[in-house]
Protein backbone atom coordinates (compact mmCIF):
# COMPACT_ATOMS: atom_id res chain seq x y z
CA UNK A 1 0.00 0.00 0.00
CA UNK A 2 1.52 3.60 -1.12
CA UNK A 3 1.08 6.29 1.45
CA UNK A 4 -1.15 8.61 0.24
CA UNK A 5 1.23 11.70 0.78
CA UNK A 6 3.95 10.69 -1.65
CA UNK A 7 2.01 11.46 -4.56
CA UNK A 8 1.08 14.85 -3.44
CA UNK A 9 4.89 15.42 -2.17
CA UNK A 10 5.83 14.63 -5.74
CA UNK A 11 3.34 16.96 -7.01
CA UNK A 12 4.17 19.59 -4.70
CA UNK A 13 7.51 19.09 -6.39
CA UNK A 14 6.84 19.14 -9.81
CA UNK A 15 5.02 22.64 -9.05
CA UNK A 16 7.89 23.79 -8.09
CA UNK A 17 7.57 23.93 -4.79
CA UNK A 18 11.07 21.96 -3.55
CA UNK A 19 12.62 22.71 -0.34
CA UNK A 20 14.37 20.70 2.52
CA UNK A 21 11.41 20.04 4.11
CA UNK A 22 9.56 19.04 1.83
CA UNK A 23 12.62 16.88 0.36
CA UNK A 24 12.26 14.97 4.50
CA UNK A 25 9.12 14.79 4.55
CA UNK A 26 9.14 12.67 0.97
CA UNK A 27 12.21 10.72 1.91
CA UNK A 28 10.52 9.91 5.19
CA UNK A 29 7.23 8.50 3.37
CA UNK A 30 9.51 6.91 0.70
CA UNK A 31 11.46 5.36 3.40
CA UNK A 32 8.15 4.18 5.48
CA UNK A 33 7.03 2.36 1.97
CA UNK A 34 10.58 0.64 2.58
CA UNK A 35 11.47 2.11 -1.33
CA UNK A 36 15.19 3.16 0.15
CA UNK A 37 16.63 3.66 -3.15
CA UNK A 38 14.13 7.04 -3.69
CA UNK A 39 14.19 7.97 -0.14
CA UNK A 40 18.21 8.15 0.11
CA UNK A 41 18.04 10.25 -3.42
CA UNK A 42 15.10 12.79 -1.65
CA UNK A 43 17.09 13.03 1.63
CA UNK A 44 20.09 13.97 0.00
CA UNK A 45 19.20 16.22 -1.80
CA UNK A 46 17.34 17.44 2.09
CA UNK A 47 20.80 17.42 3.15
CA UNK A 48 22.40 19.36 0.49
CA UNK A 49 19.90 22.29 0.86
CA UNK A 50 19.75 22.08 4.70
CA UNK A 51 22.93 20.81 5.59
CA UNK A 52 22.22 21.01 9.62
CA UNK A 53 18.95 19.20 9.43
CA UNK A 54 19.98 15.78 11.40
CA UNK A 55 16.99 13.93 11.71
CA UNK A 56 17.30 14.05 7.76
CA UNK A 57 21.38 12.93 7.93
CA UNK A 58 20.11 9.99 10.56
CA UNK A 59 17.34 8.72 8.17
CA UNK A 60 19.77 9.07 5.14
CA UNK A 61 22.31 6.58 7.05
CA UNK A 62 19.06 4.33 7.37
CA UNK A 63 18.38 4.06 3.94
CA UNK A 64 22.10 3.56 2.80
CA UNK A 65 22.01 0.97 5.64
CA UNK A 66 19.31 -0.71 4.42
CA UNK A 67 20.30 -0.67 0.96
CA UNK A 68 23.60 -2.48 2.11
CA UNK A 69 25.59 1.34 1.72
CA UNK A 70 27.69 0.72 4.59
CA UNK A 71 30.45 3.43 3.91
CA UNK A 72 27.65 5.64 2.60
CA UNK A 73 25.92 4.82 5.83
CA UNK A 74 28.69 5.94 7.91
CA UNK A 75 29.29 9.26 6.60
CA UNK A 76 25.95 10.19 6.84
CA UNK A 77 25.59 8.83 10.32
CA UNK A 78 29.05 10.84 11.03
CA UNK A 79 27.71 13.88 9.48
CA UNK A 80 23.96 14.01 11.24
CA UNK A 81 26.38 13.44 15.02
CA UNK A 82 28.42 16.18 13.97
CA UNK A 83 25.80 18.56 13.21
CA UNK A 84 23.85 17.10 16.35
CA UNK A 85 26.78 18.21 18.35
CA UNK A 86 27.16 21.66 16.87
CA UNK A 87 23.81 22.25 17.42
CA UNK A 88 23.98 21.58 21.54
CA UNK A 89 21.58 18.53 20.71
CA UNK A 90 24.26 16.03 21.64
CA UNK A 91 21.54 13.27 22.09
CA UNK A 92 20.86 11.72 18.84
CA UNK A 93 19.30 7.78 18.92
CA UNK A 94 20.72 5.91 16.23
CA UNK A 95 17.39 4.23 15.54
Amino acid sequence: MTNPIIPRLRAQLQQGRDSPLLRFGLGSALFNEKNYREAAEQLSVCVAQMPDHSAAWKLLGRSHMALGERGLAREAFTEGLGVARDRGTGRWSGR
